[in-house]
């Protein structure tokens, strides 16, 4: 697999992982989502998704995408991976509500450009 594939692969994974997490937390608020814990953990386990890809896209993807917080992804990845401390739920939905669009919509073209269209939802 040439690394740009690759590298398509895992940006599919992070947009789909983000648009789950659109859907698990529509029409939910805060007071809610702290209130549910098979909720938190779905959130939780797709922002591990999100930050394992993030950790796995080459250095050259990442250098060229410089508006993604990458080392921000992947230390929220870690810390929800090793639990470094107690995993604060308001932490996890302020990046659930303000952050995932935004970085879907960063990531879109790229995956465009690589003929993803049709994968993505």
């Amino acid at each position: 697999m040439l690394p740009e594939e690759r590298d398509a692969a895992l940006i599919l994974d992070i947009v789909l992982a983000a648009r789950d997490i659109e859907g698990f937390i529509s029409n939910i608020d805060l007071k809610k989502f702290e209130s549910d814990k098979m909720l938190r953990y779905a959130v939780e386990r797709q922002l591990l998704v999100i930050g394992e890809a993030a950790r796995h896209l080459s250095e050259n993807f990442k250098k060229n995408v410089p508006s993604v917080p990458w080392s921000a992804i992947i230390g929220l990845r870690n810390i929800i991976a090793h639990e470094y401390g107690e995993i604060l739920s308001e932490r996890v939905w302020l990046v659930a509500v303000r952050d995932l669009k935004g970085l879907v919509e960063e990531l879109l073209p790229h995956l465009r450009k690589q003929g993803y269209n049709e994968a993505i939802p």
